[in-house]
């Protein structure tokens, strides 16, 4: 086939061992590329940030390092000395030891981007967190811009969001609410790729709510569902409520079957965020699990107290407040986080627990 098309790379769907890249570049004189070598390769072209150049970098080298083969000019014996090659190194094997030092720098880099990131996402465990999750190129980014009113960089191509993106959803709730764009998923996944992406990956992990965007239009949009699932299965992230959303609608051909999925993949919704259709529906969606994970408690104190009454205000949502007896017994609710820093003060000034009514 090679000789017939003139071609000069083949393209292989699987992952191939060195050996196998060597021995077909060998006997069929092109270049050869398996699918964990074209997937990173676009993941260079999309990476914009630093943090996205730093983990595909990693990717890249991991992915590299076994594959160094002899095809250098200047792999003759060298002498050694102060500052050179050892006697009998190879140039190879100081390319490989160059490489595992960038490979060991690139992982510091990474766990202090790592580190920066669990700090931003703890300044926002007082807000509800939903994670845009789904297959690459489902119109995660478009729901995005639709529900916040951003400017994400939106493209009919795979792997045009890197880095997770994060925007507060417009809404007249009591509640916060915040999106989280992050990287699309692919079917074979390169293990290389899900090792240096973990930091961006957690962002789904830390989330209140995901909400899997799927292209209903897409002839193999089911397997494209499952291999989300096995992604969210590896993060052990399949414990959060999901939310799933059949994106592009307005593409499919045969609606009809459109009841049959939404009953099959409650709770669920259908939607076209390209052309604004039911985006409402998705909205009041999010806003009900946002509201239904707000926990009521209820807090008896001395009335002088009056600076843990004002933080209990500043903090929650009051729904009753009773004096009598000197007493003030307040009913309200908020988030878990929120309810663990009234319970911390509690505690602090009183030895009393706060009682907790419990999530819906």
């Amino acid at each position: 086939m090679v000789k017939e098309l003139h071609a000069n790379l083949i393209l292989f769907d699987d992952d191939l061992s060195p050996a196998q890249v060597r021995n077909l570049e060998k006997s069929c004189g092109a270049r050869v590329v398996d699918r964990s070598g074209l997937i990173l390769d676009i993941f260079a072209r999309r990476a914009r940030t630093r943090e996205a150049k730093t983990q595909v970098e990693l990717a890249q080298l991991e992915y590299l390092l076994p594959r160094l083969t002899r095809q250098w000019t200047h792999l003759s014996r060298q002498e050694g000395g102060i500052g050179l090659r050892g006697p009998g190194e190879t140039q190879l094997e100081v390319d490989r030891r160059q490489i595992r030092r960038r490979i060991a720098f690139l992982r510091q880099e990474l766990e202090r981007i790592h580190r920066q990131r669990a700090v931003r996402r703890k300044h926002r465990e007082d807000l509800f967190q939903v994670a845009l999750v789904g297959y690459t190129n489902v119109g995660k980014s478009t729901i995005l811009n639709a529900l916040t009113r951003a400017e994400v960089l939106v493209e009919d191509r795979l792997f045009a969001t890197l880095d997770p993106t994060v925007r507060i959803m417009a809404s007249d709730g009591p509640r916060t609410v915040v999106l989280i764009d992050t990287v699309g998923f692919i079917r074979k996944l390169p293990h290389h790729l899900v090792a240096s992406f973990m930091s961006t990956l957690q962002e789904s992990m830390a989330a209140d709510l995901l909400v899997h965007v799927v292209d209903v239009s897409h002839p193999q949009f089911a397997e494209q569902m499952e291999t989300v699932r096995e992604v969210l299965r590896s993060l052990n992230a399949l414990d959060r409520p999901i939310l799933t959303v059949f994106n592009k609608v307005d593409r499919l051909a045969n609606k009809g079957m459109l009841p049959g999925l939404l009953e099959a993949h409650r709770p669920s919704v259908a939607v076209s965020a390209t052309r604004g259709i039911f985006m409402d529906r998705l909205r009041a969606e999010i806003l009900r699990f946002a509201e239904e994970s707000l926990v009521e408690f209820t807090l008896r104190v001395p009335a002088e107290e009056h600076q843990l009454v004002a933080k209990v205000y500043a903090l929650a949502e009051v729904l009753a407040a009773d004096y009598q007896d000197g007493q003030v017994q307040l009913r309200a609710r908020a988030t878990r986080a929120r309810l663990e820093k009234i319970n911390r003060m509690a505690r602090d000034r009183h030895k009393q627990e706060v009682s907790a009514r419990g999530a819906s």
